[in-house]
């Protein structure tokens, strides 16, 4: 016989509980009776009695597996690219320690959460690059999420039609199981104003596709100076260079796909919202299996300790006869 859990410290401490009680309890009455002169033999049968329940209990407590049932195993999961801005502006500190390192960071915790979806992660500026293929592999994604820098991409600009380009054609391509209608989802992360032509164009294809698509936009308006290599930034005139948050694309690019639009900055974090509502989207069902499994057994045995329990308590009979 197999057992659900293990006999460990909590079944030890339960009997040693119950031993002892009863050494204490049968040397009492054993005292009384000679005291009395008195026979002591129906104690054996309220030991017998307890003991047998006690013991019931105990099986009921570590879940016995006898038989065998089939029952079927559903995997569902969802298709996630999340394209990163690495744009030069990210590294702007008006979101502590920094735009790129905060979305990092929100990254590592929105992998967490989605454990058994594919994820792929997708960087860009005026151009697009896969960093990381849609994978179940969270070890190998938080890897790439550390590695993320500005340095990674051209910084000549803010572009978001080519990675929307990008997840749009990857997720086409996959047909891994072109029998079923996947769940996609891709999340647009930005700090920037939109510069490119052909956003529009994408973002009427993702949304012909049924793909959810969320925007997430990091800084402030009141913004912050660009450091490099620890010096501000200056244009060709020589004035330091601020970077603001520049909502209004992100908001217009989330409102033409039906999607919707989050942020952060130094007061507000909604990451918790967009995992909720990425959350909301039902999952593809990917594979279904039929396992064999032991049933668990231990409602016999506790009900039929709880009726000796009750008879226990019920019934009550001297233990010294006099």
């Amino acid at each position: 016989m197999e057992w659900y859990h293990q006999f460990g410290t909590t079944e030890f401490v339960f009997a040693g509980l119950f031993i002892l009680a009863y050494i204490l309890y049968l040397n009492r009455m054993i005292r009384i009776s000679r005291i009395l002169k008195a026979s002591f033999t129906a104690i054996v049968g309220k030991v017998v009695l307890r003991t047998l329940y006690f013991v019931l209990f105990m099986v009921a407590l570590l879940g016995p597996l006898m038989g065998s049932t089939t029952r079927e195993v559903q995997a569902v999961g969802k298709d996630i690219f999340i394209a990163v801005d690495l744009s030069q502006s990210m590294n702007g500190t008006d979101v502590q320690p920094s735009r790129l390192e905060k979305v990092k960071y929100e990254l590592r915790e929105l992998v967490d959460a989605f454990s058994s979806d594919r994820i792929g992660l997708i960087i860009f500026s005026s151009e697009a690059f896969v960093q990381c293929p849609l994978t179940y592999d969270q070890s190998a994604l938080n890897l790439f999420i550390e590695t993320l820098n500005s340095g990674l991409v051209p910084n000549t600009g803010t572009d978001f039609g080519p990675p929307l380009r990008m997840a749009l054609s990857k997720m086409e391509q996959d047909d891994s199981m072109p029998s079923q209608q996947k769940s996609k989802v891709i999340i647009l992360i930005s700090d920037g104003e939109d510069f490119g032509d052909e956003t529009n164009d994408v973002a009427q294809e993702i949304r012909d596709a049924g793909i959810k698509l969320f925007t997430l936009g990091v800084g402030t308006e009141e913004g912050s100076q660009i450091l490099v290599r620890g010096i501000p930034k200056t244009d060709n005139s020589g004035n330091v260079v601020v970077t603001r948050l520049e909502p209004e694309s992100l908001q217009q690019l989330a409102q033409n796909t039906d999607g919707q639009y989050y942020e952060i900055n130094n007061r507000r974090d909604d990451t918790s919202r967009l995992i909720n509502a990425i959350s909301q989207i039902e999952g593809e069902l990917r594979d279904t299996r039929q396992v064999d499994t032991s049933s668990n057994k231990y409602l016999y045995f506790l009900v039929v300790g709880a009726a000796l329990f009750a008879i226990d308590q019920l019934f009550k009979f001297k233990t010294v006869k006099i």
